[in-house]
C-alpha cells in the first residue's frame, strides 16, 4: 500500500465510522470508531470538513455526513437510471395503495436502499435512502436472492444470521423454503422479520442482460386485511420498471 493510498484509506475509515445509529460523532467518538490517534484524526477531519464530505453538526456537539456527499452518491450510474425509470411507476403504486414503497438494490450479502416513498398514516419503517439490511431479513432481499446464483445464499448460510424478531430468517432452511415460496408466487414475503409490525410484500426487477437487479416493495402494517391485495399490485409495477430497463 502507498503512502497515498492509506491516506485515503484512512479517510474512508472516518466516514465509515458514521451509521444509522452513530449520525452524529464528536472527535472523541471517532478516536474510539477508528482507532486514529487524535491528531491524525483531527487533520482528517479537518479536510473532510473543508471538501464538504463532513459537517459540523448543530451545536457544535461533533461531525456528520456532509451534503456533498449525497451529490456525489447521485452521480452513481447504477442507481441513477433504476431510480430514473422506477420512479413514475414508483409514485402510481403509492397512489394506488398510499403505503410505504420501497426500492433496493443488492451490495455483497446486503440490500441498499435507493429510494423510499413513505406514506402518511403508514407503518413506520426502520428504512431510509441508503440504509442496508441482511438480505434475507427483508422482502426486497429475498425477491433478488431468489433470482441470484446459488453461491450467494451458500455464503449467506454459511455464517451466523442476525434475528431483530422471532420471525426474522435466521436458519438455512427457513431461508431456502422462503426463497422456493418466491419462486413459485413470484413474490416475497416479509412478515415481521425486522419488526413485529411490518409485513412487506417485494418484487424482483430484471435488467436488459436478465440479471435480477433490484427489487420493489409495499410494506403495510401486519395486520391489514387487504395485504393480499398488493401483491399482484406490486408485481405489476416490477414487470413495468423490468420494461423499462429493457428486460423482460
Amino acid at each position: 500500500m502507498t503512502a497515498e493510498s492509506s491516506v485515503l484509506m484512512r479517510a474512508l475509515v472516518v466516514l465509515e465510522a458514521f451509521d444509522s445509529t452513530h449520525m452524529v460523532l464528536k472527535l472523541s467518538d471517532l478516536m474510539v470508531r477508528t482507532g486514529l490517534p487524535q491528531t491524525t484524526l483531527y487533520r482528517y477531519v479537518v479536510d473532510l470538513v473543508a471538501w464538504g464530505a463532513l459537517d459540523r453538526a448543530p451545536g457544535g456537539g461533533g461531525y456528520q455526513i456532509g451534503l456533498r456527499m449525497i451529490e456525489i452518491a447521485s452521480y452513481c450510474p447504477r442507481s441513477r437510471l433504476l431510480r430514473d425509470v422506477a420512479l413514475p411507476f414508483i409514485e402510481d403504486l403509492y397512489e394506488a395503495t398510499h403505503q410505504n414503497v420501497q426500492l433496493a438494490v443488492r451490495d455483497g450479502t446486503d440490500v441498499v436502499y435507493v429510494e423510499l416513498r413513505a406514506g402518511r398514516g403508514a407503518v413506520v419503517v426502520h428504512t431510509r435512502v441508503g440504509a442496508r439490511w441482511p438480505m434475507q431479513t427483508t422482502g426486497v432481499g429475498l425477491a433478488i436472492l431468489a433470482h441470484s446464483p446459488s453461491d450467494l445464499v451458500e455464503k449467506i448460510t454459511a455464517r451466523p444470521m442476525v434475528a431483530f424478531t422471532p420471525k426474522t430468517i435466521a436458519t438455512p432452511e427457513r431461508l431456502r423454503y422462503a426463497i422456493a415460496e418466491v419462486r413459485r408466487t413470484g413474490v416475497a414475503v416479509s412478515d415481521g422479520q425486522i419488526t413485529l409490525d411490518g409485513y412487506s410484500v417485494a418484487a424482483p426487477i430484471f435488467g436488459s442482460g436478465g440479471d435480477v437487479v433490484a427489487a420493489l416493495s409495499v410494506v403495510v402494517p401486519a395486520g391489514d386485511t387487504r395485504r393480499a391485495l398488493w401483491a399482484p399490485a406490486v408485481r405489476t409495477a416490477a414487470n413495468d420498471i423490468t420494461r423499462g430497463l429493457g428486460g423482460r
